[in-house]
C-alpha cells in the first residue's frame, strides 16, 4: 500500500507556485519559482536561466512545436542533469527553453510532464499537492 505526501504550494490570487531546483552542467544548482500550469504539457524555463547553468538551448538536438499565447512556435528541449521538485529528484528530465512574458513572481512553468509522473492531485482550495510517495 503506497502512502501519500502533501506538498504545500504558494498562492498569489488564483495562481499557485512552488520552488524547485535545477542542477547545471557544472554542478551548480539554481532555485527557481515555478507557476503550476496544468494547461502546459511541458515544464519550461527561460533561455537565460538555462544558459546561466551551462546549458546551450541554441544547439539543442530536439525541438518541439508549442502553442503559446502568441501562436505556434518552435522551442528547444534540453535534458537537465537533475531537477529537484516536489520532494523528488528527476535525472535527465527534459525542460523546454521558452521565454515567457516577464513576471516577477515566477521563473517558469511546471507542466503536466512532471505532474503526471508523480501522480499529483492538486487541491486548489488548500493550495497543496497530494502525491504518492
Amino acid at each position: 500500500m503506497s502512502s501519500r505526501v502533501i506538498y504545500p504550494l504558494q498562492r498569489s490570487g488564483n495562481l499557485l507556485f512552488l520552488r524547485a531546483s535545477i542542477r547545471g552542467l557544472n554542478g551548480d544548482s539554481l532555485r527557481v519559482r515555478l507557476l503550476l500550469d496544468t494547461g502546459s504539457s511541458y515544464t519550461t524555463l527561460p533561455f537565460k536561466v538555462l544558459e546561466d547553468l551551462g546549458y546551450e538551448p541554441s544547439i539543442a538536438t530536439r525541438q518541439i512545436s508549442i502553442m503559446t499565447a502568441g501562436g505556434m512556435s518552435r522551442a528547444p528541449v534540453l535534458p537537465i542533469s537533475a531537477f529537484d521538485c516536489l520532494g523528488k529528484t528527476f535525472t535527465n528530465f527534459s525542460i523546454v527553453a521558452l521565454d515567457l512574458p516577464f513576471n516577477p513572481l515566477m521563473s517558469g512553468l511546471l507542466g503536466m510532464d512532471c505532474l503526471s509522473q508523480i501522480g499529483a492531485v492538486i487541491d486548489v482550495q488548500k493550495a497543496e499537492i497530494l502525491m504518492r510517495s
